[in-house]
């Protein structure tokens, strides 16, 4: 009898698990807030892309994923506060198209001079599982410098993260929390 009720616990335990980790949690802005995020220097991929563009990406990336507050923090790439910091996701920007336009284009006809940007980004764990992966455009079609483009594309980066669901950070396993000289026969479950 004891027998009976114990493998129906273990079934019942194993159907929970198995539900758990099958549907995968939508996250509440406190529950991103638990991240940290750091921002890795942006790829110019195959694209002639001036280093000032380059730059301007990076820190309008720096200064937007702030403005939302969805992260604990917000490192630059080589910061070395990084390899201690718990729960990081790693945001790496690669451009794919780069349109250079005309501000006196744009002042003059504001229908053709368009400086037009799309890059492919990535948010991911430490330990490189992609946690978000996104094609995202940033644009001037009218008035502005050609470095505005930077600035909106920024925007739209840290709009298409703040909508997407991030997963929770991982809780430490049993076996780390027991930690050295624990028992090897400590069967582990990590839901995340």
């Amino acid at each position: 009898m004891k027998t009976d009720k114990r493998m129906s616990l273990m079934v019942a335990a194993a159907a929970l698990v198995t539900l758990a980790v099958g549907q995968p949690l939508a996250v509440s802005a406190e529950t991103a807030a638990r991240w940290s995020v750091q921002v890795a220097k942006v790829d110019a991929g195959e694209v002639n892309l001036s280093p000032s563009f380059q730059v301007a990406i990076y820190e309008n990336l720096l200064r937007e994923l702030n403005k939302t507050k969805q992260f604990k923090q917000v490192l630059r790439d080589g910061d070395h506060t990084a390899a201690d910091t718990a729960d990081l996701l790693v945001l790496k920007t690669t451009v794919e198209k780069y349109a250079a336009g005309s501000e006196t284009r744009r002042a003059v006809t504001t229908v053709t001079g368009a400086t037009k940007l799309t890059v492919r980004t990535q948010l991911s764990t430490r330990d490189g599982k992609i946690v978000l992966e996104r094609t995202v455009n940033g644009n001037v079609r009218f008035m502005g410098s050609n470095l505005r483009a930077t600035h909106n594309l920024a925007r739209n980066v840290a709009k298409a993260i703040k909508k997407s669901p991030l997963a929770e950070p991982a809780s430490p396993t049993l076996s780390q929390e027991m930690g050295p000289g624990s028992s090897d026969d400590v069967v582990v479950v990590e839901l995340r």
